[in-house]
Formats: C-alpha cells, structure tokens, sequence
C-alpha cells in the first residue's frame, strides 16, 4: 500500500533529529560442513546442496530470552520513530525523544542484564550441548567467553537532521548549486516517505477496528481483544507527536479520534450495540478522510 499524497517540504531540522539503533549479539548456529556432506551423501545428492547448521547450545533459554528482547527493542524503535534512509536510520520528534530515550535506555540495561546472565551459564550450557548434539559436539565451535562477550552490543546513535543549505564544502559553487539541489530532492521524498508511513499505520489500525467492530454483517459476533482500542489510541498519541509539518488534516484526524474514543472501554463496545455502530461509523469517517490510497 502506498500513499500518493505530497507534502510540502518546510525544515523540520529543529523539530526532528535522526537516530540508529545498532544491536549485535550471538546467534549460537554454526554450519557443520561433515553434518552436511553427511547428509548430502545419505541421499545421493551432489555436495553443497544440503546445509546442516547446529544450534550450539540447543534451545538455551538465557539464549533465547536475549533473541526475543533483541526483536522487543527493535519493534519499539520502528514504532516510535519514521523510517528516513536504506541505512537505518530513523527520524525522531523531539516531542517523543524523551519517553523514546527512557523506553530504550531501559531496554538497554535488561540487553546487559539478559548477556550478563547467558555468559555466567554459558560454561554450563556447554556441557549440557554435549549430550544434546551427540557427534555434532565440538568443543572448538565454542568462543571463550571473554570473545564472546564482546559479540553483544546495544548502542543508540542520535545526530542531527542537516538542512539543504548547509553543505560546507570546498568546492565551486556549480557543484555545490547541483549537491543542494540533488540533496533538497532526497529530503522531499524522505519526508514524505516519513509521513506517509504514519498514515499507513493509522490505516491499519483503524481498518482493523472498523472490521472488528462491524457485527452487523455477520451472523456471529467478532472477538477482539482490548489492544484493539489501545491500538488505535496509540495511533492518535503518534500523530501528535509525528505530526513535525503540521499538517491540519493530521491533526483534524487526532481530533476526531481523540473524541471518538473519549472514554470508551472494549468491554463498553462489546456490551453496547448503539456503541459499536457509532464508533464504527466515527472511524470509518476519518479512514475516508485519510490521503488518498493506491491499494
């Protein structure tokens, strides 16, 4: 789904910042080359067309906890900030910098707790892997745990967002004429693509609502759970935050939202009949409303 709304391109440089958010860590696999020949001559196939890869330490937990914090803390990234460049970073308001830097700093310090952890079983997990792999087992698969703890790392990145004009560069003004130019191109589309991706969210969560909601065309009623309106209210927090070009059909949107859902509850939209088709009604409007959709 793309949106095919433009914006017009006002600085943001003093309203947004961009941030990388950079996390290494150990995967624990490692590719047995006999394991695959192995298996490759079992079958009667040519080498190279079957890859066995070992889970070194079987299904660590202490492992384990660390993979699903590392996929939490880069979901919160991609939820509280704008996608910006194929390089990874992300644009940030300054309005959510604060609770961003409070929500990931504590990620961060449960990542160095959850390696802290891992590292003091890692020698028994070692031990344990023995049995589990049986010949798989090799002892020169496993890194020391000193090289191991330096596999592990979280780091948030900020820098400043430039500005089209500001380009310092010692070279004749023609060029530098044809780098504004090429770099005011880049930053329309990177705004845009910015914005649009908050419209795509609210789409999302406000299409999901109206389907859920909608009793009427069916036979039996729609469970939904009750992230369905946290959901939706998160949507209406992002576009005050997000809203950094002010745009009035942003912020119309917010409005109508924040008082559509002034008070509901889900269990009041799953008692309430009249409710539901009220709300329903209000949240199909503003997804009318929405920029235009190529779907």
């Amino acid at each position: 789904m793309t949106i095919s709304n433009t914006i017009s391109t006002p600085s943001i440089s003093s309203s947004a910042t961009l941030v990388e958010l950079g996390i290494s860590k150990w995967t624990g696999r490692k590719l047995d080359k006999r394991a695959s020949a192995d298996v490759a001559s079992a079958n009667y196939a040519s080498d190279g067309v079957a890859n066995v890869h070992k889970k070194l330490l079987g299904n660590c937990a202490e492992l384990k906890a660390i993979d699903t914090l590392v996929g939490d803390a880069r979901n919160t990234h991609y939820s509280m900030t704008m996608p910006w460049s194929d390089s990874g970073l992300r644009l940030l308001t300054t309005k959510a910098y604060f609770k961003y830097h409070e929500t990931m700093t504590e990620i961060q310090a449960n990542f160095d707790d959850c390696v802290n952890t891992f590292l003091q079983a890692y020698d028994w997990e070692i031990t344990q892997a023995q049995a589990k792999l049986g010949d798989l087992f090799n002892r020169d698969d496993y890194p020391t745990t000193e090289s191991l703890s330096r596999k592990f790392g979280f780091r948030l990145s900020y820098m400043p967002l430039p500005e089209a004009g500001d380009f310092r560069l010692d070279i004749n003004t023609e060029a530098q004429t044809e780098m504004k130019s090429h770099y005011e191109t880049y930053y329309t589309a990177q705004l845009n693509n910015a914005m649009n991706d908050i419209w795509q969210r609210a789409f999302k969560s406000l299409s999901r609502m109206s389907e859920r909601l909608d009793y009427a065309s069916h036979e039996d009623k729609k469970l939904f759970r009750d992230t369905l309106v946290t959901n939706v209210l998160d949507i209406v927090d992002l576009l005050s935050v997000c809203n950094i070009t002010n745009d009035t059909q942003m912020e119309a949107m917010r409005m109508k939202l924040e008082d559509t859902l002034q008070g509901i509850t889900p269990d009041a939209l799953r008692e309430d009949a009249f409710l539901r088709a009220e709300t329903k009604k209000s949240v199909d409007e503003v997804i009318k409303s929405l920029p235009s959709l190529d779907m």
